[in-house]
């Protein structure tokens, strides 16, 4: 049987995101600067959070969460799991959803009218 942490009351469990080692434009930062890394991927939500529709927060979504009281979970070697209380993320990444193809309907002259 397979453990798994499933979060209480008004909390999520985030999986951090890696540790950033080179900017954006490329520089390579030494091993002692490391950029604080505040954002994860959501791996489980509490029954109460899923309920509550003040929370839009759905499983996998990336999110940017303030670490303060982040609870770290002992559970994988890698120790990047985290029980986040749900107001303490701030923000939540999505992308647009593309638009549906327009039918564009056409009301040329040209068409037969139906007569009654």
């Amino acid at each position: 049987m397979t453990e798994y942490v499933e979060p209480l009351g008004m909390r999520i469990l985030i999986r951090k995101d890696e540790p950033r080692t080179q900017t954006r434009g490329g520089i390579v930062l030494p091993d002692s600067s490391e950029i604080p890394t505040i954002t994860g991927r959501v791996v489980e939500i509490s029954v109460q959070v899923e309920r509550n529709e003040d929370f839009p927060i759905r499983k996998y979504d990336k999110v940017l969460f303030h670490p303060r009281n982040a609870i770290p979970v002992d559970f994988e070697s890698d120790n990047l799991l985290f029980v986040v209380p749900v107001d303490d993320v701030v923000a939540i990444f999505r992308r647009p959803r593309p638009e549906r193809a327009k039918i564009e309907v056409d009301t040329d002259d040209d068409l037969p009218e139906l007569e009654p």
